[in-house]
Order: C-alpha cells, then structure tokens, then sequence
C-alpha cells in the first residue's frame, strides 16, 4: 500500500513523548521517514535504545532522550535542551500515557495524583514549555493522544479516563489560546491499537469482540494512528485546530 508524503515535515523538529514504544513508536518511525528531526522522550530505555538503533541508517536518524514526564522540572530542562542543540521544537505530540486498570474502591488519593501526573499534567506543562517559541515563529503544532476509552465508558480506567476527557478539553482552550498566533492545537483518539502492551489486557476472544463492534472489520495498528498525525502536523491541514480526530475502525 502506497503512503502520502508530506514535504513540509522534511526538517521539521518533532517531539514524541513515549515515544519508544507501542503507538508512540510507530510515530517516531513514521516522521522520521518523512525526513523530520525527530527526539523522542522516554523512560523504557531497552525498547527506546532498540528503535533508535533500527532506525539509525534514516537520516536524519531519531534521536532519544531519557526523561521521566512525571518531573516537570526535569520536562522543561529537556525541552530546553533540545531547543539549545537543534533550534525551536516545531511539532509536540503529546503522546506518553499509562492505562494500568484500577477500580473506584481501591483508588488513594495518591494513586490518583499519581494517575493524573502520567496521563494529562506533563501535556500541558510540555505545550507550555514550547508555545512561546512557537508564538514568536507564527506557527506550531501541539497534537495530543486522547482515548476511545473515555467515550465507550470501558471498565476499570476511571482515572485514565478521566485525564483523557480533559485532554480534549485542554486541547480546545489551547487551540483558542495559541491560535492568535498561528499555533494550531489537535487531538488524535485512537481506537483499540494493537500493541504488544494491549495484548496483555485482551484475550484473543476479546479483540474478536472489539473487532465485531467496529464498523471496519481489522485491528489499528500504530501506523494507522501516526497516518494522522503525520496529516494533522502538515501544512496540508493549516486550517485545523481546536478539534478531535477519531482512529478507531467505527467503534461504538
């Protein structure tokens, strides 16, 4: 199957967070085909190592560099640092996350600062750290990683679902905030992806169940999600923002 080519995402500085494994991987893989500079932050050194060394004969080759989200200061030092070495960040994806399942009764308040730390504070505090630089360029683009999860009310993920809610809601007062300045603010939901780390919550019976109620019969896989992503990022979408974009096969 033939894919698009994007010419206005040659050279652009792209940052993936978690991205060394499942979707975020397929979206480091993805823009650095299509000729980005691409760093992506991570903590999972032995999955991030591995991807950079499979895409190291790609120029320009990703780059990784370790950085626990979940330490804003720590966040910031990065961002600034890979603005020092390679110039202003032009594309964020705010794509790093953790659905570990968790029922009402046994959340701590601890649990859950700990549950909204992983999975909406670090989005905002990364597109705070790269819109002023993305103000003054007159462009930019922040995508963020929603959830299907929220929508469907699936089971066990009230935390998680919680924070995904939010991040449409964040991406929209974002996408008004920064659009005066030609910032432009989007957020991606992916369905049911397939990932070796969603294999472990699915039995094969319950993908067939995912799958039979989804209007397209197949299983997304993470090239699906950054197909997207890499239109979203584009000039090829210079009129889009404020909005969220389905991935998810039709299914309700």
């Amino acid at each position: 199957m033939s894919k698009a080519v994007y010419p206005s995402l040659k050279n652009k500085l792209v940052v993936i967070t978690g991205g060394g494994s499942g979707i975020g991987a397929g979206l480091t893989e993805a823009f650095t085909r299509q000729g980005a500079r691409v760093v992506f932050l991570d903590v999972a050194d032995a999955d991030s190592i591995a991807l950079r060394d499979r895409l190291s004969l790609l120029f320009p080759a990703p780059e990784y560099r370790r950085c626990d989200l979940m330490d804003l200061a720590a966040l910031k030092t990065c961002l600034a640092g890979i603005a020092a070495d390679h110039g202003p960040i032009e594309v964020l994806i705010n794509n790093a996350a953790n659905d570990d399942r968790h029922t009402l009764a046994e959340v701590t308040p601890e649990y859950w600062d700990n549950r909204i730390s992983v999975n909406l504070r670090h989005l905002y505090f990364a597109a705070q750290a790269v819109a002023p630089a993305m103000r003054a360029a007159g462009a930019g683009v922040i995508l963020n990683l929603g959830s299907i999860s929220w929508h469907l009310g699936l089971p066990d993920l009230s935390i998680y679902e919680t924070a995904k809610a939010g991040i449409e809601g964040m991406t929209r007062a974002l996408a008004r905030e920064l659009g005066v300045d030609g910032v432009r603010v989007a957020c991606i939901v992916p369905g049911n992806v397939k990932t070796p780390r969603q294999e472990k919550w699915y039995t094969p019976e319950g993908e067939a169940e995912i799958v039979a109620a989804q209007c397209l019969k197949g299983r997304i896989l993470p090239e699906d999600i950054a197909a997207m992503a890499m239109f979203l990022a584009s000039d090829d979408a210079r009129f889009i923002t404020g909005h969220e974009y389905f991935v998810d096969a039709g299914w309700r």
